[in-house]
């Protein structure tokens, strides 16, 4: 009786934990697995029943071959985007907390409740909200220019400024966490330093550059890492304000707007070219993956709690 209890016993965890793992396979594991074995075979609109194992030739086809034009500017641009949104996030970000940490600031809660708001509002809801602000005719942005007797700018309908316009949105949505997680790293800063700095007579660049900024990089240098991440994969607000657009002349496959997720998303519903979308995929996968494993090397998640 005492062997069943204590084998009933030794099983209930996984009683519990029996859902989350039948669902993590069949939304997560099982779509892995077989978008790994799609990319290996030419799965596409013309082999759609007699599709054959084909190895790395699609790997190869991404990055030498004949997509070789398709996916370099869109890797390229997908880098310049996501560097762009998370440096100029952090820097609005971090200038903002020094701001609201300044000890002289009154209604410094009011102040830093109106500046978290563009993270309180749905990300969907937001980016729809700003793609109308950007319309070349009737946009609310173009309406103030015109005010001020300044030329209108074609913000969705020429490349340069369609990518300015979704880094801004990007910098917009995101500059709030960034303040947030900068403000608790400075409070979290000892005042005495500080107080030292000012004996010696520091100046306030001086405070900034040999205490403020050195005691925020090991705190925030994660965080920069894993917004870089998202950034990187971030469908929705690349894809909502411009749609991939202004389209290309050299090939339908992706637009100046477009960066690698979405270029994945046109190649698997627009082009039907499945297997290509596939090895696109895990190409993503593995530098998501590449940069996730630094940022947890740098914040100690693998070191053993004692």
């Amino acid at each position: 009786m005492s062997q069943h209890k204590s084998l009933k016993d030794k099983l209930r965890p996984y009683a519990y934990l029996s859902p989350a793992i039948l669902s993590m396979t069949v939304l997560s594991f099982a779509p892995m697995a077989y978008t790994i074995y799609i990319a290996f075979t030419n799965f596409n609109l013309y082999h759609f029943k007699n599709y054959q194992f084909v190895g790395f030739k699609n790997f190869v086809d991404i990055l030498t071959g004949p997509f070789k034009n398709v996916f370099a500017p869109v890797f390229v641009w997908t880098v310049i985007y996501a560097l762009s949104a998370t440096l100029l996030s952090y820097i609005v970000g971090l200038l903002l907390a020094i701001i609201l940490n300044n000890k002289h600031m009154w209604e410094t809660n009011f102040y830093r409740a109106i500046l978290i708001i563009p993270w309180g509002l749905p990300g969907t809801i937001a980016v729809l909200t700003w793609t109308g602000l950007l319309n070349q005719q009737y946009g609310g942005i173009n309406l103030i220019l015109q005010k001020l007797h300044l030329p209108m700018i074609p913000w969705l309908l020429e490349p340069f400024w369609a990518k300015v316009a979704i880094i801004m949105v990007s910098v917009w949505m995101g500059y709030p966490f960034m303040m947030n997680a900068s403000l608790g790293a400075l409070q979290a800063i000892p005042p005495e330093l500080y107080e030292v700095a000012d004996i010696d007579g520091a100046s306030w660049f001086q405070k900034l550059t040999k205490i403020t900024l050195p005691m925020l990089t090991s705190s925030t240098l994660p965080l920069i890492i894993s917004s870089f991440a998202y950034n990187f994969n971030n469908f929705g607000t690349a894809f909502l304000i411009t749609g991939g657009g202004p389209p290309r002349t050299d090939t339908s496959f992706a637009g100046h707007t477009d960066i690698l997720v979405s270029a994945a998303y046109k190649l698997t519903m627009q082009a039907n070219r499945y297997d290509l979308a596939s090895a696109l995929s895990i190409i993503i996968f593995l530098i998501i993956g590449t940069l996730s494993l630094l940022n947890m090397r740098l914040t100690g998640a693998f070191k053993e709690v004692d």
